[in-house]
């Protein structure tokens, strides 16, 4: 079973994923695979014929590829297009060989992905709060944080928006109403 775990930028979903490792299973994460990606020389040297200027010493300049991408937005649909497809085959091999396998994956629903999964575990958490959790940890503004949300699905909170596949747990309480939460949709999964 592939359960991957979804929602908006400072939902929570990373601590959803150590609760989940917490508890043995084996939970893999977009972002790290993304991070080795940037490592390969095939994948930056394509990175900079997309995006001239972002690889510098042969090193990604995160920061300069992130505004160019945050700004403008066949700059983001471009550079989707070309990292979702690695990062999905990498993720789903990783996957495989697991009887049950969590996948922290940030742009799901934006990279059209959700059918690769058996289940998805949904993070909602109110803006401001995710707001503050962003700031807290990444020394971004409100305003930088507002326009990537503005970039992400909405997440709404009605059950009816979302794949019969999702299960929507909140967390805009504390940890422990969180660990209820995953542990009651761990039971429903028969995990």
């Amino acid at each position: 079973m592939k359960i991957a775990v979804t929602g908006g930028i400072g939902s929570g979903k990373s601590t959803l994923c150590n609760l989940i490792k917490s508890r043995g299973y084996p939970v893999f994460s977009c972002d790290e695979i993304y991070a080795q990606l940037c490592t390969e020389t095939s994948f930056l040297a394509a990175l900079d014929e997309s995006f001239p200027g972002c690889v510098k010493n042969g090193a990604l300049d995160r920061a300069y590829l992130s505004r160019l991408v945050f700004g403008d937005e066949s700059a983001r649909h471009a550079l989707n297009a070309l990292s979702h497809p690695h990062i999905m085959r990498q993720l789903i091999y990783k996957m495989q060989p697991h009887k049950v396998a969590f996948a922290e994956v940030p742009l799901l629903f934006e990279s059209g992905t959700v059918q690769n999964f058996d289940m998805v575990l949904v993070v909602l958490r109110d803006t401001e709060k995710r707001v503050e959790a962003v700031m807290a940890r990444s020394g971004l503004s409100a305003d930088e944080i507002a326009l990537r949300m503005a970039r992400q699905y909405p997440y709404p909170s009605d059950r009816a928006s979302y794949p019969t596949n999702c299960i929507l747990l909140q967390n805009n309480g504390t940890l422990h109403d969180l660990e209820i939460s995953l542990q009651d949709a761990l039971n429903s999964l028969g995990l």
